[in-house]
């Protein structure tokens, strides 16, 4: 196996179907990728995710660091290994966490300085301290450090941003130069809402040999209309030989579109945090399993998904266990939304491999874009 190859097998306009080779395993493009922020997907067990089809998910780089630290997780042989999950695994490199805690973080040409939100102990991570960090993880893909720039900065501190991205990128490209591990290295491209700034930032990204690149400073508080300009701008700037990641985004349609642009793998806590508040996606539209409507509703949540939630239970027994706060309300909805997300890329696979992948678009339109 060629760690790292990535191939596109069928494609459908600008819609890719592909494949990427990692040490743990090959990962079918499109691809969404469940969120298991600190070495979990909540309310779900390896076997779930295994049972759902999930290939590849997702550990963060600042919360596992914190807690219960990188090295410790190195001595009991990696983050596979610590959390029982044999399938690729990949991490971010913590920037959106630092960035997020704005008055708690200082920003230099060196790194970030920040402060615990669990014990407001102070660090620093440098681009050297998050490959380290991503190293003793064992992730199969890593990220760069990058500065998420927040929603409506102006073009001067983008355009600087962009270019300490650029230079912390080449850092961790340094601190982990290609072909020295099994481990692949991203690069992000940042820029606002600046069009030319994207441009440029992926411009500099070029420059630097990285085995796949993503997009991130999206889905910050914009309109969709905005995002979806961007995106649908820069996707096809990123090297077509390369997988694409859209970071962090976003609905179903979100991704459908994504892939529209030309988008490979995407990840969010959506389908997990609005399992865990009640709300559903279906081939119908959301469902809010709380509504009183659902009281004697004896049928399953989405009469199409072949899910373990869907196949065994009503929704009057959701909404039940849900008013209950039991905690299968956590467990059964989080099967069928992952199980969603993951339905949503397989037969986005399918149907560009069958040339009706605007189709396929448009029935996700008509019913998620009200």
């Amino acid at each position: 196996m060629h760690i790292g190859k990535f191939s596109i097998h069928s494609t459908d306009g600008k819609a890719r179907a592909g494949e990427l080779q990692t040490a743990h395993g090959v990962i079918p493009t499109p691809i969404f990728m469940p969120v298991g922020t600190q070495g979990t997907v909540k309310a779900v067990c390896p076997q779930d995710l295994k049972g759902l089809g999930a290939r590849i998910i997702l550990g963060n780089t600042y919360h596992l660091y914190l807690r219960p630290g990188d090295e410790m997780i190195a001595r009991r042989g990696g983050l596979h290994k610590f959390m029982h999950w044999d399938r690729p695994i990949l991490t971010d490199s913590g920037g959106f966490q630092v960035f997020s805690l704005s008055g708690l973080r200082k920003l230099s040409e060196e790194g970030v300085a920040f402060s615990s939100h669990i014990d407001g102990s102070k660090h620093v991570f440098t681009p050297e301290k998050v490959i380290s960090i991503q190293k003793n993880l064992g992730s199969d893909i890593m990220m760069v450090l990058d500065e998420c720039v927040p929603y409506g900065a102006d073009y001067e501190y983008t355009k600087n941003s962009l270019g300490l991205t650029t230079r912390w990128a080449a850092r961790c490209r340094a601190a982990y130069p290609q072909g020295s591990g099994d481990q692949l290295l991203f690069g992000i491209g940042q820029g606002g809402f600046f069009k030319d700034l994207r441009e440029e930032s992926i411009r500099q990204l070029l420059d630097i040999p990285f085995d796949g690149y993503a997009l991130g400073g999206l889905s910050v508080g914009e309109s969709k209309t905005e995002m979806m300009d961007i995106l649908y701008h820069s996707a096809p700037l990123l090297p077509a030989d390369k997988p694409r990641y859209l970071m962090g985004v976003g609905t179903p349609l979100d991704i459908v579109r994504g892939i529209d642009a030309g988008i490979d793998m995407f990840d969010c806590v959506m389908p997990t945090r609005n399992a865990r508040n009640g709300t559903l996606f279906t081939s119908q539209g959301k469902v809010n399993i709380k509504r009183a409507e659902y009281t004697e509703d004896d049928s399953p949540l989405d009469p199409e998904c072949s899910c373990y939630t869907c196949q065994n239970f009503s929704k009057a027994y959701l909404r039940h266990l849900y008013q209950a706060q039991e905690i299968l309300s956590y467990r059964l909805n989080t099967i069928h939304n992952l199980a969603f997300f993951l339905q949503v890329v397989t037969g986005a696979r399918q149907a560009i491999k069958d040339g009706t992948f605007q189709a396929y678009k448009a029935r996700f339109e008509a019913v998620y874009d009200t």
